[in-house]
């Protein structure tokens, strides 16, 4: 357990609460929040001992999520993508991972899930062009990793029979920044669109991002990298959830709806609810940090990391998820009218929790998937 890890988000967690609304407007981090945060290395966590940084092991590294997530969502899911896409450097030569993460100042890597760009072949590297979506954390970014299809002489270079895809790192002012993100929750992760133009990406500063190898083998770069993105996920939603029940406990003491003679907390509805509310919160983070635990200590004594594990990893990421938006959703009904407004944080956990909930990692089809596989049937293991 890395105590100074979550010390640092303790720390630092009063001024991620205060900055909330100056994140949401500006949808960015705030200049000095970001650099607060990049010098007490929250956003190195998940980077290589080899180069000096924490490594660390997912179950801590879950609890530092959430804690950042009680402050603020958006600030909880730009450092889950960051540091967890900065996992890639475990597959990459260390000086080239060095050079990325580690030389320049406060460096962050922003990325995009689709390979929807072009790397055409050329001597020493590639020439890469295309529009990028969904680039949390961009404006800060002092590399942008493109994803692209791979192309050598006028088709796609195959690689394991399949197109070879890759993520291309471009410096930042040599891509253009589209302002796409116009949203009504998380506004705070600034996920941008981006593009490039026929950027010249030495061989060094690429990295296949499906099949290649692990230069550095420690427990965490064996998990499928989407299962520790959705644990991050996960505990920023649970976060998320627990500040928002905790900000309607204090609201129930004070407010007495119109039209009626009790406080909200003397009546009996409300007194279920919560009650419900505390189970669903209670119970989605006991199965997420049971199955982390049990996951990474098998993992710790064998190197490895089972279908049934990952099947189980993927219900209890996507479960928390989903108990986090019910608890949500039930202070949001308790509340009444007082959490319409923008000036109360209900209002702002409501919208992030339900942008959340859109992302793959929240996916109501992952219970038909689980389900799938643990009755025998035939699954997507690379959605596992």
């Amino acid at each position: 357990m890395s105590v100074a890890a979550l010390e640092a988000a303790r720390r630092l967690g009063p001024s991620i609460r205060s900055s909330a609304p100056e994140t949401e407007a500006q949808r960015e981090l705030p200049r000095p929040l970001f650099e607060a945060m990049a010098d007490a290395g929250l956003f190195q966590l998940a980077l290589p001992r080899a180069l000096g940084c924490p490594e660390l092991d997912l179950p801590s590294y879950i609890q530092v999520i959430e804690e950042i997530g009680k402050a603020d969502a958006s600030t909880g899911w730009v450092t889950n993508q960051v540091a967890i896409f900065a996992t890639y450097a475990a597959r990459m030569e260390r000086a080239a991972a060095r050079a990325i993460w580690i030389d320049p100042p406060r460096s962050v890597v922003a990325n995009t899930p689709l390979a929807n760009a072009q790397a055409i072949v050329v001597p020493g590297g590639y020439r890469v062009t295309g529009r990028q979506g969904f680039s949390t954390g961009c404006r800060h970014a002092s590399w942008l990793a493109a994803h692209a299809t791979v192309v050598e002489h006028g088709r796609p270079r195959l690689d394991e029979g399949q197109p070879e895809l890759r993520y291309c790192f471009v410096p930042r002012a040599e891509a253009q920044l589209l302002d796409t993100w116009q949203v009504r929750g998380m506004r705070g992760t600034g996920t941008h669109h981006f593009a490039v133009d026929d950027v010249l990406v030495p061989e060094e500063r690429s990295v296949k991002s499906v099949t290649a190898p692990l230069v550095e083998t420690g427990p965490l770069y064996r998990i499928p990298r989407t299962l520790v993105f959705a644990s991050g996920d996960a505990a920023v939603a649970l976060g998320t959830a627990r500040s928002c029940l905790a900000t309607f406990v204090e609201l129930a003491t004070t407010k007495t709806p119109r039209a009626m003679e009790a406080l909200l907390r003397d009546q009996v509805m409300v007194q279920n609810d919560v009650g419900h509310a505390e189970a669903h919160l209670r119970s989605g983070r006991a199965f997420l940090v049971e199955t982390v635990g049990r996951i990474w200590a098998e993992l710790t004594a064998t190197g490895a990391i089972t279908l049934e594990q990952r099947a189980t990893l993927r219900l209890a990421t996507t479960h928390a998820i989903r108990l986090a938006v019910q608890v949500v959703d039930m202070v949001y009904n308790m509340a009444g009218a007082t959490a319409v407004y923008e000036i109360n944080p209900i209002q702002r956990y409501f919208q992030d929790v339900h942008v959340i909930s859109q992302h793959l990692q929240a996916r109501l089809a992952h219970y038909e998937l689980v389900g799938r596989h643990w009755l025998g049937l035939k699954v997507d293991e690379t959605r596992l």
